[in-house]
């Protein structure tokens, strides 16, 4: 393995520290930041950074003077005192100077009486092999080449049949699909595949371009980062992060159609599907565990039920949940919309209300609620999904919008600004200033008409009165 070190390393010294206990990368953080102008105000939380660079307001960041070459210029002084500590310890290389702590002592610290109580010899002690000595290498101070892991790249299923078998279709555009057996062995599934096409279409394929149909059990992160164009299917099940970091790809998973269970009472794909998830579609016929649709940024996702922590820190996209979440739903969530169908009256108790707010579904909501739920049904044959399309004017009354107040807040300040004439761009512009306090007055009364979490109206009531007449007929 390789060594890194991190952690306030701000000069050459420090490095050379680094290297002589074993390091043999370094990781430079605050230093760069400095290098760029960075005034360490320490809030960077507070959006408030007057270097802008930690913020996201527009006015900030055209203040952020920072160039390249200024962490260019600080790297060359790092490396230039580095070999000036290299040169005077006799070392040539960074690789000799890897893992020799008996260059280095521990020194008094002068009217630091608890510093001096501490005790470095078991730090500056050098290493002996005592275990797995007849292995070749094992006594090496640093990493040796010949010693990696094999991960055995070229033998997973995207590199054996997945590249060479759409290499065509990728350099033609022409559509293709076809089948394929997998096991939970099988990691990563179409990942390759993605890298491959966006290597040569860089924003993706034409929808349909790539779809290929998996029979079997698949392995943890199953379409992992899958770009636009390309579609999986998975007659059977997943493991953990199905779906991870989607990016323009489709994904589905449907149990087999031979199974004896009740697909929409039993989990078909582990946990933390959806992850960080930035664009795309998903559907899933069953059941997901804890953390569904985690930080997912604008992929659209439907499930028909999911463990606790569903929609956690969601800033973005949609997730449709066709049955019960878990406790600590939307916890969190500052961004996008999840729908969930609570026919039972649980989600109020389940929801963490911290950032969220439920509502009632406008009849264009409803529209999209049912076009997505027919979406489901063509990618999986979801019982469930074809039972609320027969009875969807009577069921829909059970739909829920899980919605965080500033978010819509947001975006209604955003719709009335681009009604008045305004870009896309100048509007956002204008509704961050009004939300973080730095638009007039005039601007606020003119288009703040919620007026933050209190200016929802009249529809969180109906929203309120539907929950509660749900959990009435529950």
């Amino acid at each position: 393995m390789v060594l890194e070190a991190d952690g306030k390393l701000m000069d050459g010294t420090d490095v050379a520290v680094a290297c002589l206990l074993g390091a043999e990368e370094f990781g430079f953080a605050t230093m760069p930041l400095i290098s760029m102008g960075c005034l360490m105000q320490r809030d960077c939380q507070q959006d408030t950074c007057p270097a802008g660079i930690a913020t996201q307001n527009c006015r900030l960041r055209r203040g952020f003077r920072g160039k390249p070459e200024h962490v260019e210029h600080f790297m060359l002084f790092v490396a230039e005192q580095l070999r000036e500590v290299m040169a005077s310890l006799g070392f040539r290389t960074v690789d000799e100077m890897v893992g020799h702590p008996e260059c280095l002592r521990q020194i008094e610290v002068p009217g630091n009486r608890k510093a001096n109580l501490l005790d470095l010899s078991p730090v500056l002690a050098s290493a002996t092999c005592e275990f797995g000595a007849h292995i070749p290498g094992a006594d090496g101070r640093h990493f040796l080449p010949q010693m990696a892991a094999d991960s055995e790249l070229d033998k997973t299923l995207d590199s054996t049949l997945f590249v060479p078998y759409t290499a065509d279709a990728r350099a033609h555009l022409r559509p293709i699909r076809f089948r394929a057996d997998i096991a939970n062995v099988n990691r990563c599934v179409g990942t390759i595949l993605g890298n491959a096409v966006t290597k040569a279409h860089p924003e993706g394929l034409p929808a349909g371009s790539i779809t290929i149909d998996c029979d079997g059990s698949a392995g943890q992160s199953f379409g992992a980062f899958l770009p636009r164009g390309i579609t999986l299917n998975v007659c059977g099940d997943a493991n953990d992060y199905f779906g991870k970091g989607l990016s323009g790809g489709e994904v589905s998973v449907r149990p087999n159609p031979h199974a004896t269970y009740k697909f929409d009472e039993n989990i078909i794909v582990g946990n933390v599907a959806f992850f960080g998830a930035t664009s795309g579609r998903g559907f899933i016929n069953g059941l997901a565990g804890q953390r569904f649709g985690v930080r997912n940024s604008g992929a659209t996702v439907v499930v028909e039920g999911c463990g606790n922590h569903g929609c956690e820190y969601m800033t973005g996209g949609l997730a449709l949940i066709l049955g019960e979440v878990g406790q600590n739903f939307a916890a969190g969530m500052t961004g996008g919309v999840a729908y969930v169908f609570d026919q039972y009256g649980t989600l109020d108790a389940r929801v963490n209300h911290e950032s969220v707010e439920l509502k009632a579904p406008t009849a264009d909501e409803l529209a999209q609620i049912r076009a997505l739920i027919q979406e489901h049904v063509d990618a999986t044959q979801s019982p469930r999904g074809i039972k609320l399309l027969y009875s969807f004017e009577t069921m829909s009354k059970h739909f829920v919008k899980v919605i965080p107040i500033e978010y819509e807040r947001v975006l209604a300040i955003v719709a009335a600004a681009e009604a008045v004439g305004k870009t896309h761009a100048q509007a956002e512009e204008l509704a961050f200033d009004i939300v973080t306090g730095r638009a007039s007055a005039a601007d606020v009364a003119r288009f703040d008409v919620a007026g933050g979490a209190a200016g929802a109206g009249v529809t969180p009531v109906a929203a309120t009165d539907s929950v509660a007449s749900t959990k009435k007929e529950a």
